[in-house]
């Protein structure tokens, strides 16, 4: 349905958390969204630093609590809020719908006490007062009932209709530091904080659910780039002077409220990127929008498809509910499911769930089997000046990074640190502190000549950093912002990491897993691990590119890796030994992903692409709260032991489609 427009716009609804026992519960939608907005001098937020898959999330301390609501004064001066519509009547006993305009759902709806109605009677506005008994949310709508006194049948609910909600002004909830209203934030000047130069001014604030958005009209002295001087003087006075600016703390680190500034740090090409880029009518651009509609339909029905056919036809009840975002939300979700990869993880989850120990897996280089082995100190690896080691190993050394430095190798880099291996049997691992340590430590890595490629060798060496993909925007800037540390920028990939969705492990089914639903419209997925950068290097078409430039060898590691250094050296072992895979243990360590060291040729590479059934999947139980549909409503789930599995897959398990004749190790000891 229909409803005030406000000046931001409400996001997608939030599910708290829970950590009690199992519990079954009617879900009440919605329970305060993510971010809270006012409209006029009621309208407030703040620097949102989430991203749209995290709406689940509680708000951090940094979000607004500011409200959606439209301050109305009466001729007598008292000042009202608007924060719901009246939409329509419910049920036989007097209860009326009312749509939320507000972002304190709990405070305006369930909280007994006065309200007033702002009605339109023969053409006039009254305003009168009311007495809301009580409130409850509609399950499955983004609507609340609610019961006044006085209205107890259906005909006086009905001719309540179309009414606005009404709260005074100063029963608004106190803004705590660093959150502003959207009101006295419209008209503020916008300058460039490193030049001091003036940008222009802020028009409107919105929200779209991964953040605010500032909507900027630049001054006329500001120039369109030059690849848009051909544009229209109608595109250049209308859409061209409008460009939006996402309101995160990052892009708009200072706001003076008193000097009615704000000063914007954007990234590279984000201004640029509001500009029209091609002088085509706008009958061509609907066209073309037309198709790739259809585009986005026949995908859709492809991936449905194919969920279909593993029976989890659950996943599209969303689609039944919620407004048009959360189901577009809902479609990426689906069609962004890996369904090949899932298929492969679920086969082997089936037949096993156990994960192959480090000692298991390389078994086969305690023994005679790897012929191609050779043990290197840790002394030599950090220093190479030990006169123990072979004038042999200094060849290997001198073999690398002659292969590096003429762009024959590519590097791959997990950027996320060991915390979150070492906490991969927790229920919760705090992102923040994952996310700053990984960070610091890639800066480090990057810009240190002896741990990695030296700098006059990162021009020619392509680099593929793999993360969260709530962490893509701010690893961008991070390159951005220091020159991409000597890469070339056109050979820098900064991808997402792959992920599965997190499957039942009911003991009643043990061969039938259902994907759990963190939301109606959101899959809960967990991170597939190393082995996962197979099937994204072959649906990036990355694979393809680093042919056409000559790579020969593609090495995958972690940022977290202590011996890094080793990197020419297992490189010049594998070049010599023409083998397929060459690989780095670390004689103390306690699991491989931690020192995650790996060498593999193009050829095999490709190898493994076309054929993911080599890859090998095991399951770590987890306690996962989910949310299901049971007798057509929303129940959320909260269990008091592990009822789930996450699927993983580490790249070592792509040694089975390797021969042993055609693999190398290099044992780093004591």
């Amino acid at each position: 349905m229909m409803q005030r427009p406000s000046l931001l716009w409400s996001s997608i609804l939030l599910y708290p958390s829970h950590t009690a026992l199992c519990t079954f519960r009617r879900l009440t939608l919605p329970l305060g969204p993510q971010l809270v907005c006012d409209a006029a001098a009621s309208s407030s937020l703040q620097f949102s630093l989430t991203r749209l898959r995290n709406y689940r999330h509680a708000i951090p301390p940094l979000h607004s609590t500011g409200t959606r609501e439209t301050v109305e004064t009466t001729k007598t001066g008292t000042e009202f809020v608007e924060v719901g519509y009246l939409s329509s009547a419910h049920g036989l006993h007097g209860e009326i719908c009312v749509k939320p305009s507000t972002d304190f759902p709990e405070l305006r709806f369930s909280k007994p006490g006065r309200r007033w109605l702002k009605q339109l009677v023969s053409g006039k506005e009254t305003i009168q007062e009311v007495q809301l008994v009580e409130g409850r949310g509609h399950p499955g709508q983004k609507s609340w009932i609610l019961k006044f006194e006085g209205v107890d049948v259906v005909d006086q609910a009905k001719q309540l209709v179309g009414s606005m909600l009404l709260v005074r002004k100063e029963d608004r909830p106190q803004l705590e530091e660093g959150e502003f209203y959207t009101r006295d934030l419209v008209g503020m000047r916008v300058m460039l904080k490193e030049t001091g130069e003036p940008l222009g001014t802020v028009v409107n604030v919105f929200n779209y659910g991964a953040s605010d958005i500032l909507r900027v009209m630049l001054d006329s002295s500001v120039d369109k780039p030059e690849k848009n001087l051909k544009s229209t003087p109608r595109e250049t006075d209308i859409s061209g002077r409008l460009v939006w600016v996402p309101f995160v703390e990052a892009i708009v680190p200072d706001v003076d409220m008193i000097r009615r500034e704000l000063q914007i740090t954007p990234p590279k090409g984000l201004l640029e990127l509001n500009f029209r880029s091609d002088d085509r009518s706008k009958k061509e651009r609907r066209q073309i929008e037309w198709k790739e509609r259809k585009r986005s339909q026949r995908r859709l029905i492809a991936a449905k498809k194919k969920l279909s056919e593993m029976e989890q036809q659950h996943v599209f009840h969303g689609f039944r509910f919620g407004e048009k975002m959360q189901r577009s939300l809902l479609a990426d979700q689906i069609v962004g499911v890996n369904s090949k990869l899932l298929q492969q993880a679920l086969k082997s989850v089936t037949m096993s769930t156990e994960r192959l120990t480090d000692t298991e897996i390389f078994s086969a280089t305690k023994t005679k089997l790897v012929s191609n082995t050779i043990k290197i100190s840790k002394d030599f690896l950090t220093t190479y000046s030990s006169e123990k080691e072979s004038a042999v190993n200094f060849n290997y050394k001198e073999k690398g990074i002659s292969l590096m430095s003429k762009g024959k190798v590519a590097s791959i880099l997990f950027v996320q640190d060991i915390e979150r291996w070492r906490c991969s049997e927790l229920d919760h691992v705090d992102s923040d502190c994952v996310d700053s340590s990984s960070f610091s430590v890639l800066q480090s890595l990057l810009s240190d000549n002896q741990r990695f490629v030296k700098v006059e060798d990162h021009v020619s060496m392509p680099l593929i950093l793999l993360c969260p993909s709530d962490k893509v925007q701010s690893l961008e800037k991070l390159l951005s912002d220091n020159d991409y540390f000597a890469f070339d920028s056109e050979k820098v990939w900064v991808l997402e990491e792959e992920k599965l969705p997190v499957i039942s492990s009911s003991p009643e089914e043990q061969n039938k897993h259902k994907i759990l639903m963190k939301s109606p419209w959101e899959i809960l997925q967990s991170p597939v691990g190393s082995g996962g950068v197979i099937s994204l290097l072959a649906t990036q078409n990355i694979l393809e590119n680093l042919t056409e430039i000559g790579v020969q060898y593609v090495e995958i590691c972690s940022t977290s890796q202590e011996y890094a250094s080793g990197s020419p050296m297992l490189l010049g072992l594998a070049n010599s030994c023409e083998a397929d895979v060459g690989i780095q243990i670390v004689e103390d360590a306690k699991d491989l992903e931690e020192n995650l060291r790996t060498v593999f040729s193009m050829n095999f590479m490709k190898k493994l692409t076309n054929h993911v059934e080599k890859l090998q999947f095991y399951a770590v139980p987890k306690s996962s709260s989910y949310v299901e549909m049971v007798d057509k409503e929303w129940i959320d789930v909260t269990p008091s032991s592990t009822n789930s599995f996450e699927l993983r897959c580490s790249i070592y398990s792509a040694l089975n489609a390797c021969s042993l004749d055609k693999m190398c190790v290099m044992e780093v000891t004591e």
